[in-house]
């Protein structure tokens, strides 16, 4: 029996956690498991690459980094930018980014080059200036994917632009040789090549979505096919327009995404994004998922990039890779897109 008067000790009760309460994430994110060969040998990518597009220009750094954060929380592992992409800033916010996460072995990094005002072009002495100044800039001392951007003009010959990527691949500056902007004769003629010695082009890029099925024609979709390239559809969401959260007229003066998007504000457009409605509704995902999972359902198609302006967005184009659409689902968004 206690004495009169004794202070009972201070009991506090342990109580778990609310039956209600979220459930703490741990370990790796879902994706990490979820992986596919970038070309004949490549480096394996989680099939959704993250682009930098938009870091630098309609998104700062602080936003940037929480972007790529959430994209690698999810299991994602492949960057891509351009030396073009806000005249070298998404490659410094990502060069930081890779940097101060301590990432930078654990990422598969896409660099297209050729289209900076500096050192614009492929001749040789451009493109070796062009790979050291994208290196500086991303603090790194190799590019796992190296895309060498025909686009942007210049005399430089294939032949030449080719010795001079073999110099870089063999002084360990670059791993893989990608392509945008090549027509299928250049990429014939690349093989060529690439039978007397020269580096192979293995990865692809074609501005490329379900609006877009014109940019990746015949005779590129035959000798991708026929070289094993991997192809990685770069707009994947026609600026944005697919993940259907603009759909009416802008007023007054436009900015240069606004116009991008008001490019697509049309009957075709409208048609089109009705159909992703009615499949993202069907399966329970956002119209951008349903395009990434249109574009992943199409052949030879690797891993599409994808831009994002928020980590929410991530979430949503991630949903993406698991979704396995219909032929009559893809048949209806195909249709609709006509």
């Amino acid at each position: 029996m206690e004495p009169h008067g004794a202070v009972e000790p201070d009991v506090t009760v342990a109580r778990g956690p609310h039956p209600s309460a979220p459930i703490p994430v741990q370990g790796p994110g879902v994706g990490s498991s979820v992986r596919v060969a970038l070309g004949d040998g490549g480096p394996e990518v989680f099939p959704l690459i993250l682009g930098g597009a938009e870091f630098g220009w309609n998104v700062d750094l602080e936003s940037s980094h929480a972007i790529l954060d959430a994209y690698a929380e999810l299991g994602g592992n492949a960057v891509h930018t351009s030396d073009s992409f806000a005249s070298g800033r998404s490659e410094h916010i990502i060069g930081q980014w890779l940097h101060s996460r301590g990432l930078r072995d654990d990422v598969v990094l896409g660099v297209r080059v050729g289209g900076h005002a500096d050192n614009p072009g492929l001749d040789p002495v451009n493109l070796v200036r062009a790979v050291e100044a994208s290196l500086t800039r991303l603090r790194t001392d190799r590019i796992d994917v190296l895309y060498l951007d025909a686009t942007s003009g210049g005399a430089s010959s294939l032949e030449d632009t080719l010795a001079t990527a073999e110099w870089i691949v063999e002084a360990g500056k670059a791993r893989t040789i990608g392509a945008i902007g090549y027509t299928a004769a250049q990429l014939v003629e690349a093989r060529i090549f690439a039978s007397a010695g020269y580096p192979r082009i293995t990865v692809l890029d074609v501005p490329f979505n379900v609006l877009r099925r014109h940019e990746f024609d015949a005779d590129l979709r035959l000798v991708a096919g026929a070289q094993g390239m991997a192809v990685t559809p770069s707009h994947a969401l026609e600026h944005g327009f697919l993940a259907g959260r603009q759909r009416s007229k802008l007023r007054g003066a436009l900015s240069v995404r606004g116009a991008q998007l008001a490019a697509n504000l049309n009957r075709r457009g409208g048609r089109t994004l009705r159909a992703l409605d009615g499949v993202g509704a069907e399966l329970g995902v956002p119209d951008a998922a349903v395009a990434v999972a249109w574009l992943l359902a199409q052949k030879l198609v690797t891993a599409p990039i994808v831009n994002a302006y928020a980590p929410q967005h991530v979430e949503e184009l991630v949903q993406g890779v698991g979704v396995r659409l219909s032929r009559s689902q893809l048949a209806d968004i195909a249709r609709a897109a006509e």
